[in-house]
C-alpha cells in the first residue's frame, strides 16, 4: 500500500492544524501561569504591607514605652533632689 500525494497533503494539513492547536494551548497555559504569578506577587506585597504595619505599630509602642520610662526617671530625679 503506497501513499498518494493527496494522502500526504492530508497528513500535512492534520499536522499543521495540530501545531496551531498546540501553540494555542501552550500560550493559554503561559497566560494562566502569568496570572498565577501576578496573584502570588500581589499576595506577597499584601503580606509585606501587613508586616510593615505591624513593625510600625511595635516601633510606636517601644517609643511610647521609652517616653513613659523617661518621664518616670525625671519624676524620680525630682523626688531625689
Amino acid at each position: 500500500m503506497t501513499l498518494e500525494k493527496n494522502d500526504i497533503e492530508l497528513i500535512e494539513r492534520l499536522i499543521y492544524k495540530n501545531n496551531d492547536d498546540v501553540a494555542v494551548s501552550i500560550s493559554r497555559s503561559f497566560e494562566r501561569l502569568e496570572e498565577r504569578i501576578d496573584a502570588a506577587e500581589a499576595r506577597l506585597y499584601s503580606r509585606f504591607s501587613d508586616l510593615e504595619d505591624r513593625v510600625e505599630a511595635c516601633r510606636q509602642d517601644v517609643v511610647d514605652d521609652i517616653g513613659t520610662l523617661r518621664d518616670e526617671v525625671r519624676e524620680m530625679k525630682k523626688y531625689e533632689n
